[in-house]
């Protein structure tokens, strides 16, 4: 058993040309931060869970105290006449042939629905913390580039920039832009270490999104967990005595688990 596909929502929505929105777990947490945030303010619906024996082989404990076997989920939601879908979760495959085979069971699903495009994202890892988070963008459609750079604050010529984009964040372009699906992947700037969480840069991404998607997200709620955490910081000669667990208790709403850093 490669994947298992597990259906949540019993009465399945029907689907019309959806716009997929990816955000798993990868440096500075910056996409799940995002996608996580996106899903509780818009209460989308939970559609899919997805489990794999190729998962890393540990447990989360959860809010109730109990164990739970890492998963990706995926959620669906109408809004303002556009159908979105939202890829989150726990954990991403960590291996490059489950990597491949989870991407592409993505674009064929995407695929059945007649999907119109793809967005992924992610963190760029920096020697020190960004005062000013910059975020950059690439894709597999020149179109869907300018559309989202237009009006917005990213830099699109990042050849000689940005390394390879690893992981799911980056084959789901790939893999679409085989079977005709433009795909853009939305990049900020984060500190590249394991305990640090990318709110910063995640807030940029987000700006961009709800001013392109027009998705009306209160972003104030992300303002105080930033102030939350600077402050936290400054109590530290360094931020890696900040306590994490607190910091996690404050962004609870934002995601489960961030302790997975792909």
């Amino acid at each position: 058993m490669s994947w298992e596909k597990e259906k949540i929502f019993k009465r399945m929505p029907k689907i019309n040309d959806p716009v997929l929105i990816e955000g798993l777990p990868g440096i500075g947490n910056v996409g799940k931060i995002v996608v996580d945030f996106i899903v509780e303010e818009l209460k989308a619906k939970k559609l899919y869970e997805f489990s794999s024996y190729t998962f890393p082989h540990s447990v989360f404990v959860n809010e109730d105290n109990l164990v739970e076997l890492p998963k990706i989920d995926m959620y669906y939601k109408k809004f303002k006449g556009k159908d979105l879908l939202f890829l989150c979760g726990d954990v991403q495959p960590i291996e490059e042939v489950p990597s491949y085979e989870f991407s592409q069971l993505i674009v064929d699903m995407l695929k059945d629905y007649n999907g119109k495009g793809i967005i992924t994202l992610g963190g760029i890892g920096m020697h020190a913390i960004p005062k000013h988070a910059k975020v950059f963008c690439t894709g597999n459609d020149q179109k869907m580039i300018d559309k989202y750079a237009k009006g917005n604050k990213m830099d699109t010529k990042i050849y000689g920039v940005v390394g390879p984009i690893i992981g799911v964040t980056g084959l789901l372009l790939g893999l679409a832009k085989k079977h005709n699906i433009p795909g853009i992947c939305l990049l900020a700037e984060t500190y590249g270490h394991p305990m640090y969480l990318g709110i910063k840069g995640a807030r940029e991404i987000l700006k961009i999104l709800n001013k392109k998607l027009g998705l009306g997200l209160n972003l104030k709620k992300l303002d105080k967990e930033i102030k939350f955490i600077e402050s936290e910081m400054r109590k530290s000669d360094d931020f890696l005595h900040v306590s994490m667990d607190s910091a996690k208790g404050k962004l609870s709403k934002i995601g489960k688990a961030m302790d997975y850093i792909g």
